[in-house]
């Protein structure tokens, strides 16, 4: 006896795939997962000290002219012999520099060094997570950077939090303009899906949206 099925019904496990598929990636583009070679990261570019940064300044030879400093909201810095100096959008090798020829004034062929010590750093660099997460925040963005990390620093998702269909805001260095990507946050961070961890890049913003059921 022959059985004849229903394309309809055949074609139905298929259908629901396709449904499902939309609705965790929005239909967005993925990014690539995060891989990396243990030992072998690159570092990223050159730090660019934001407001609140503290900045330990040393100048050789002359300990009464080094100091500890905190970048005011303002932007500038003020050590011995230096008042109001730009610093905020500087690389810690430009001010570096800026003070070297402001000491010039005063001391011969003056030798400076800036480290960066406590971090913020400015808007185009911090990750902002915002949305159904434990804890929303903006976070300094640090070299080989992941959304796992993003997540841990946030304490990962709420009860409420739809987690697939979770998005990533980006600025195209190139053309300025934004380009969201679907990232899959209840994957990696429930079912410990590695191929779900993607790397951030400076500016980059998750937007976790609050499930409807």
């Amino acid at each position: 006896m022959r059985v004849f099925r229903s394309k309809s019904f055949i074609a139905a496990p298929a259908l629901a795939a396709v449904l499902l598929a939309g609705c965790s990636g929005g239909g967005r583009p993925q990014l690539p997962a995060a891989s990396f070679v243990a030992g072998r990261e690159a570092p990223s570019e050159d730090y660019v000290i934001g407001p609140m940064d503290q900045l330990q300044i040393f100048v050789w030879r002359n300990p009464d002219l080094s100091a500890k400093v905190q970048v005011r909201p303002d932007g500038r810095i003020t050590t011995p012999l230096i008042s109001d100096m730009p610093a905020v959008g500087k690389t810690p090798a430009m001010l570096a520099d800026d003070m070297r020829y402001a000491l010039g004034e005063y001391i011969k062929d003056p030798i400076v060094s800036v480290i960066v010590e406590n971090f913020s750093g400015t808007y185009s660099q911090q990750i902002r997570v915002v949305g159904a997460t434990e804890k929303p925040a903006s976070i300094p963005y640090r070299a080989n950077m992941t959304i796992l990390d993003a997540m841990i620093a946030v304490g990962g998702l709420n009860e409420f939090a739809a987690g697939n269909r979770s998005r990533l805001v980006r600025v195209d260095r190139k053309g300025g303009r934004q380009v969201e990507y679907g990232v899959r946050l209840s994957d990696l961070l429930k079912n410990g899906d590695t191929s779900a961890n993607v790397k951030l890049e400076p500016g980059d913003v998750i937007i976790i949206p609050q499930s409807i059921f």
